[in-house]
């Protein structure tokens, strides 16, 4: 889900809670919904990703959401990403 409907399920107190989950090196966000969960995507329908936590933060902060439940269980911060 891009961010445009994801502000959107916010501005309307759809969203529940806000996770988000390192994976590797990277960070991504998933939104609580009633439906289920969602993941944040790029307008081009890959998943969002982020290098560092605070801008995962800042991202989860700029949707109007003040709070976000954190889950590091698979972060490895000297993981190397492969190349695409």
């Amino acid at each position: 889900m891009d961010e445009r409907t994801l502000k959107a399920l916010v501005s309307a107190g759809a969203i529940r809670k806000i996770e988000i989950i390192a994976s590797g090196a990277r960070f991504h966000i998933e939104a609580s919904t009633a439906n289920g969960a969602v993941t944040a995507e790029t307008r081009k329908g890959k998943v969002k990703t982020w290098v560092t936590l605070d801008a995962a933060a800042r991202w989860v902060r700029n949707l109007g959401i003040g709070g976000a439940r954190i889950n590091l269980t698979h972060w490895q911060p000297t993981q190397r990403e492969l190349p695409v």
